[in-house]
């Protein structure tokens, strides 16, 4: 071959890949001008362990104020009441709460300044829209059935069973609560490092806080993800998310769009979260709520915790969100996992949970315990009636176990997706 041929060749290749980029997924200027629209100037960077860049971004500098309903926004630190807590006994094992980040070990934010986990080139790279990074993909709804949700083991008020939507791409493990006046929900969550089969599906534990009709919700969430295509691994991680039309255009991740306002110095949304636990080892888990701010007409602020402190670590703030703002009808607690070949075969072999079923209870099967709800008594407490549902059961079950009366159930979900009886 000649050394024309050779270049016409290489030129082609070249041509092709820009081609490629540009069409199929992203462009290179784009990807700058996301980037620099993202990530805001840094005080000071934290090159983590792990390969993250945390940048110390002056608080009033964050993503959030990006948005114009935040002009002139003074941030709040403290809520303007306090909860109170039924204090219940739940269980007698011990489970520890997760109090690191993997970044902390190199280093700290100074005053003033918020950690904020820095988006790379390659993170953009990974996605096939550049106008949906940190975005869940859409829901879709099946139009030909629904899945019944059945009354739980625990105690109940109310007998009807409920119709929700069954989802084609998501497959759910869940503890769920209907009412009404909902502000609040609050849960010790089980931390584990499930198995994600491909970079382009995620798994999860965590708080749904919701409003609306099931086809067209508003949703506030936090918990802990393994999600590739975002991150970049497969490391537990966690996050906080929004939305206020079931993921259609509005909500993002963490902090990769205006919505939270961040002011703890010490927690990185999107940041990886350890020690985990192992099976039939020690446990460990993170507290996390999910919380009305203000008790105003005009203002919705919400925020999430990693430790049960009185101190707001993250907020919402949005004027817009017309459901949650008078009130949350729906709350769940449990695990999500995001795949085109859920419900059918063969099936995703991404694992929810631990990776194993929820009969495993402790030390094998991730659990949830003290799910709380709020309400306008502002009073942290069991909620009156609850539900499990499992749409996938055969790959991913839901069991709200009570050891003995008087004690508060502990939910246990999860399962390891592709099985015998899931092929």
């Amino acid at each position: 071959m000649t050394k024309l041929n050779i270049f016409r060749l290489v030129l082609i290749m070249v041509l092709s890949y820009l081609s490629d980029r540009a069409n199929g997924r992203v462009n290179f200027k784009g990807v700058d001008e996301k980037l620099k629209q993202l990530n805001k100037p840094a005080v000071k960077t934290i090159q983590s362990e792990d390969g993250d860049i945390i940048d110390c971004v002056d608080i009033y500098k964050q993503p959030a104020f990006d948005h114009s309903v935040l002009k002139n926004h003074v941030i709040q630190m403290k809520p303007n009441f306090k909860l109170k807590e039924e204090k219940l006994d739940t269980t007698s094992f011990s489970s520890k709460l997760v109090v690191s980040q993997t970044w902390q070990k190199s280093g700290s934010c100074p005053d003033g300044t918020v950690p904020i986990r820095r988006i790379q080139r390659k993170d953009l790279l990974r996605v096939k829209s550049i106008g949906r990074f940190g975005r869940k993909p859409q829901e879709i709804v099946s139009k030909s059935n629904t899945t019944n949700l059945k009354k739980g083991l625990y105690p109940s008020n109310n007998t009807t069973d409920v119709a929700l939507p069954t989802i084609v791409n998501r497959s759910a493990a869940n503890l769920v609560t209907l009412g009404y006046n909902y502000i609040g929900a609050k849960a010790e969550i089980n931390v584990w490092n499930p198995n994600v089969a491909a970079d382009d599906e995620f798994t999860t534990a965590q708080i749904w806080l919701k409003a609306g009709p099931g086809d067209n919700f508003e949703s506030l969430e936090t918990g802990w993800t393994v999600n590739p295509q975002l991150y970049g691994d497969r490391r537990t991680r966690l996050f906080a998310y929004w939305t206020k039309d079931s993921y259609k255009s509005t909500g993002c991740f963490d902090l990769t769009c205006s919505g939270f306002v961040h002011t703890n110095p010490d927690v990185a949304l999107g940041a990886a979260i350890e020690p985990v636990s192992s099976e039939f080892g020690q446990q460990y888990h993170v507290t996390l709520g999910v919380y009305m701010v203000t008790l105003t007409s005009m203002a919705l602020s919400h925020f999430s915790k990693i430790q049960t402190d009185n101190a707001i670590n993250h907020y919402y703030e949005q004027m817009n969100m017309i459901g949650l703002l008078k009130r949350s009808t729906l709350v769940e607690w449990g695990g999500q996992v995001y795949s085109t070949n859920v419900k059918k075969t063969p099936h995703t072999k991404t694992a929810m949970g631990s990776g194993q079923f929820a009969s495993g209870l402790f030390g094998n099967a991730c659990f949830i315990q003290n799910p709380n709800i709020v309400d306008y008594s502002l009073s942290l407490k069991y909620p009156e009636w609850v539900g499990t549902w499992a749409d996938d059961y055969y790959c991913y079950t839901a069991y709200n176990y009570q050891k003995s009366y008087g004690t508060l159930p502990i939910f246990y979900f999860g399962g390891p997706g592709q099985n015998p009886n899931c092929p």
